[in-house]
């Protein structure tokens, strides 16, 4: 829902969190083709096997049990999609985003728990969710000591009305919610990957680590992350406060920028806490083949929300002392109206 944070009663966790060689099982992979064949700004991830699900000390209980995967191979963007290329689509198809649409009240109520007052007119315009720091430390708990709705925000005005993305080409378009992003696929040809392509990327050909370099810790030189006491200063130590231009930061093994950090990214799958359970049970423990998701999504921390999607890869935001979420695991449930200035997508083009 676009007011989550706004009513935060209303809203308790819509987005609760918002080298080594590889394994032998690559080498059955597919061959790579050629370079004349490469779509423009992708990169090829090979057919093969790898596994799936949570490593280390800081994985949630939605990223288990770990499991096998198969997945065919497939091209996928190197960087987030940028506001150049997404102000490109706009030019070329008229398409408003969610953000700049006005918010049907009686579609809104059916969103919230029974007896929801309706909010003040001023709540209701189009607009966005927008990162303001706290002067002081807030409870972590508590999203909206951080998040403020801002009418007017959107892809092209990220802090509210006023602001710009005049000289920001080369960052990620953000404010974008679910049908956004699957818009912008479908004007390119191309779709929102599922979760395990996203995982099988992110992971840049190192199964079982933690994070895609190893199992270092995350610091500043390899994505733009939160340094500092979140959310109340950052140090910058990275370079950058909110999202960083794409391709800041060094490509991980398959040459895929950002994805750590940086912004989150949605991914075609339905949310569901269990659905690593379902989807091993159903399979009968053997080693599943291009999964997509489950059939229904299901978040407890927002039982109201029937189509919640998922979300990957963290933001500018993620800092261990709350949310350790660059590690390519780790998944996040999120409303598919919701959009906020650190959630963008890259596509992927699967080959029949």
């Amino acid at each position: 829902m676009r007011l989550a944070f706004v009513l935060p009663s209303f809203a308790i966790g819509l987005l609760a969190a918002c080298g080594p060689q590889e394994r032998a099982a690559e080498r059955d992979s597919d061959a790579q083709p050629g370079p004349e064949s490469a779509p423009p700004g992708m990169a090829w991830i090979p057919a093969g096997e790898f596994d799936m699900g949570g490593v280390g000390p800081l994985a949630r209980a939605d990223e288990f049990p770990v499991h096998r995967v198969r997945l065919s191979g497939f091209w996928i963007d190197r960087t987030e999609v940028t506001n150049a290329q997404y102000a490109a689509f706009v030019a070329a198809t008229g398409y408003t985003t969610v953000a700049e649409r006005p918010i049907d009240w009686e579609v809104l109520r059916r969103q919230l728990p029974e007896g929801a007052p309706k909010p003040d007119e001023s709540q209701l315009q189009p607009g966005s969710l927008v990162f303001v720091p706290p002067e002081a430390r807030p409870d972590l708990a508590d999203y909206a000591g951080w998040w403020r709705w801002t009418p007017g925000a959107s892809w092209k005005h990220p802090s509210g009305a006023g602001s710009t993305i005049v000289g920001k080409d080369d960052e990620p378009v953000v404010h974008i919610a679910f049908a956004d992003a699957q818009a912008y696929c479908a004007w390119a040809g191309k779709s929102l990957p599922t979760e395990a392509q996203w995982e099988r990327a992110a992971r840049g050909g190192l199964d079982g680590r933690r994070n895609a370099w190893g199992d270092e810790p995350i610091d500043a030189r390899r994505a733009n992350t939160w340094q500092g006491e979140f959310p109340v200063s950052n140090t910058r130590a990275d370079g950058h406060v909110m999202a960083a231009p794409v391709a800041s930061y060094p490509p991980n093994g398959h040459g895929l920028h950002d994805m750590a950090g940086n912004v989150w990214e949605w991914c075609l799958d339905l949310y569901a806490e269990d659905a690593y359970a379902q989807a091993v049970a159903a399979a009968h423990r053997e080693t599943l083949v291009d999964p997509r998701g489950p059939a229904q999504a299901r978040d407890p921390r927002n039982p109201r929300s029937q189509d919640a999607r998922v979300q990957r890869g963290g933001s500018f935001l993620c800092n261990d002392s709350y949310c350790a979420s660059y590690r390519p695991s780790a998944r996040m449930s999120c409303a598919p109206d919701t959009g906020s200035s650190h959630v963008g997508f890259r596509c992927v083009l699967e080959v029949p």
